[in-house]
């Protein structure tokens, strides 16, 4: 492993890339500590002492939130924006003219992209800014105003850095940044764990079995997040002049998590809009409607899971071509062995794809409410630990390594991952 890491720095490129990686993420973090102007950072830590829905976007944002800094609401708007631009690609037919016209096309919809995370930001400051208008110290319109231009700012510059990150960097940038936040809360939770023992709240026993937990977590979420269906495709021979092509076989993989985290991310931002208006409502139904769907009660947990099944199905049926897969089989000369090209293909594919898509959502589902159970069995409270986080880091760490590994491997030296 160390000559691995030596035959990193050997490669100027890649070391400059990795330097750029890391600066970044020191400006990222010199960022969460800067705080938005007008706004008593006291107030709203008190919603952060729970391990509730606010601790989850706390810890995205690697606790910019709790410290409502100028980088507050993290990447997130970017998040939704692309997420919203990705979905309208399959109905809109612009953008679906764009995003089959190669490197050209996707300049415009990442420029409709940025655009699209500008107004979702300022609306979203909006909400915050008024939703918190207790922590705030002159309420007023100017202030909020402030606030909501500050917060946007941040996210907008946020993006840029993910970019950069991206472009002159290592990996994917925007992912970069949530991984850095949560891995920059761990000391954090480290040392409540330890003033939890240190005032005997809890025992050694009880730190064990989360260290277990979070261990076996971990090995779960590498096994699904790689594992995948790999169908086998042959090729027929075809004659062209004098050569000869074709006639070779390989496989269709189809991932058991196609999704990812987007689902729990669209879950758990229908489950928060009852939550968030009773927050500007003063109606005593709605308020009780809104309590009934509070973090951790029994029917917001079952919602929960419900929502991001349903999610799970619906976003991997608008991002993956069942039909376009099996037109391009046919158009190529590829079959399934035992399966006729055309319409018998794409059925057996749609088959296969609602089968393990059941397991990636299940997977999803059980990782999303996870805290909960982990909370009730280590009696460790306002420690946020899901496998939400997990998935977001192991996913980012494996597609990372694979982009140094292929750096290194173009330079003949011997990569790091077996």
């Amino acid at each position: 492993m160390l000559s691995a890491l030596a035959n990193i720095l050997k490669i100027p490129e890649l070391k400059q890339k990795i330097m750029f990686t890391l600066i970044m993420f020191a400006v990222f973090r010199l960022g969460t500590h800067i705080p938005v102007p007008g706004v008593n950072p006291a107030v709203i830590e008190q919603l952060f002492t729970n391990g509730n829905l606010f601790g989850l976007m706390d810890l995205f944002s690697g606790g910019a939130l709790s410290k409502f800094s100028i980088f507050a609401m993290s990447i997130t708007p970017y998040i939704n924006a692309s997420i919203i631009i990705q979905l309208l690609t399959v109905v809109v037919p612009t953008l679906e003219q764009w995003s089959k016209e190669g490197e050209e096309g996707h300049k415009r919809i990442t420029k409709v992209t940025r655009y699209l995370t500008v107004a979702l930001a300022f609306l979203q400051a909006i909400g915050m800014a008024i939703g918190l208008k207790a922590a705030v110290l002159n309420p007023g319109v100017m202030s909020i105003l402030i606030i909501a231009i500050t917060l946007t700012a941040g996210t907008t510059f946020l993006m840029w850095v993910g970019e950069q990150i991206t472009a002159n960097g290592v990996g994917n940038g925007i992912s970069l940044i949530i991984f850095a936040g949560i891995v920059a809360a761990l000391p954090k939770s480290l040392g409540t764990i330890y003033k939890y023992l240190q005032a005997g709240t809890i025992s050694y026993f009880n730190v064990v079995l989360f260290v277990f937990i979070a261990i076996a977590m971990i090995v779960f979420v590498i096994a699904i997040q790689q594992g995948q269906r790999r169908i086998p495709v042959s090729y027929a021979k075809r004659v062209v002049g004098r050569k000869t092509y074709g006639g070779h076989s390989t496989h269709i993989p189809l991932k058991v998590n196609q999704a990812g985290v987007i689902p729990i991310i669209f879950a758990s931002s229908v489950l928060m809009f009852p939550v968030t208006i009773a927050q500007f409502v003063d109606i005593p139904w709605v308020k009780t409607i809104a309590g009934y769907f509070a973090w951790g009660t029994p029917l917001q947990t079952a919602c929960y899971a419900l929502l991001i099944l349903f999610f799970t199905y619906f976003y991997t049926a608008v991002t993956v071509k069942i039909s376009d897969m099996a037109e391009n089989l046919k158009k190529y000369g590829g079959f399934i062995p035992g399966l006729r090209p055309g319409k018998p293909t794409a059925d057996y594919l749609d088959r296969v794809m609602t089968r393990i898509t059941l397991a990636g959502a299940v997977f999803l589902a059980f990782i999303a409410i996870l805290p909960n159970f982990v909370a009730a069995i280590t009696h460790i409270e306002g420690v946020y630990f899901g496998g939400t986080a997990l998935l977001i880091i192991v996913g980012v760490a494996l597609d990372t390594m694979k982009q140094i590994e292929a750096m290194v491997l173009m330079r003949h030296y011997q990569g790091f991952m077996k």
